[in-house]
């Protein structure tokens, strides 16, 4: 393979890359969202500067993928934070977890999602909504939520997916120094939220060295709701360059 063909490749393996070059729509997205209230030192000790909170808030979320181009069906869960960046309201991902190899490191690489290896699942029984997060056998997090017992507003539900979203890209270096360590911003724009409804939720962190969601505990739940959309992901923008302000 000629040096100039290796320059035009987007990702490793050469011949067989990880990731699809493609932008991934999601069709049938589905969300369980529990936010709850949580330690304030925990949580400042969580969020990365300049990003500030206002509230001692966190989403714990179980994305069920029903379609997604390229990667195909699968889970994903985690924990997002909601922030303010100068006078701007937005979300930081705190850390995802997923039962994709393709659609981890796409994130990783495409742009800068939090994202390693977990084994969540979505799923209704007995009258609840279910969403959990294992790490090998190891139960990290259980939430639960009433099943579809009140309809949400859809656009209350479609402002909630859109707002900002920031996260932190990491690239090392050769030398274990990183090359990029940024701030960047996202916002999904191409979104149709099919359904929405609300309920009472309870939510269960369990205490796992790899996988510290319990580090954020539950002090008490806020508000749920499950959300059913079509969507694309937008590009990330980076906002603020860490290397610069050492």
């Amino acid at each position: 393979m000629k040096a100039s063909e290796v320059a035009r490749r987007l990702a490793t393996p050469l011949t067989a890359p990880a990731w699809a070059p493609v932008r991934a729509r999601f069709t049938d997205r589905e969300y369980l969202n529990i936010v709850y209230r949580t330690d304030p030192e925990a949580l400042r000790a969580a969020v990365p500067e300049p990003l500030e909170i206002d509230e001692p808030l966190v989403r714990f979320e179980v994305m069920k993928m029903g379609d997604s181009t390229s990667y195909g069906p699968y889970t994903e869960s985690g924990q997002v934070i909601p922030v303010r960046f100068g006078e701007e309201r937005g979300e930081y991902l705190h850390a995802m977890y997923l039962d994709n190899v393709a659609a981890t490191v796409a994130g990783r690489e495409i742009s800068a999602y939090p994202k390693t290896a977990g084994s969540p699942r979505l799923f209704a029984e007995a009258g609840a909504l279910v969403g959990t997060l294992d790490v090998g056998t190891q139960r990290v997090a259980t939430g639960t939520m009433g099943y579809k017992h009140y309809e949400m507003d859809l656009d209350e539900a479609r402002t909630e997916l859109t707002l900002p979203t920031y996260m932190v890209k990491i690239v090392p270096g050769y030398e274990r120094e990183p090359r990029v360590a940024e701030l960047v911003r996202t916002q999904i724009t191409d979104i149709t939220v099919k359904a929405a409804w609300t309920g009472p939720a309870r939510l269960q962190l369990f205490q796992h060295v790899l996988a510290p969601l319990a580090d954020l505990p539950v002090l008490e739940v806020v508000s749920a709701n499950h959300i059913i959309t079509d969507l694309t992901l937008s590009g990330v923008q980076p906002v603020f360059d860490y290397l610069k302000e050492r």
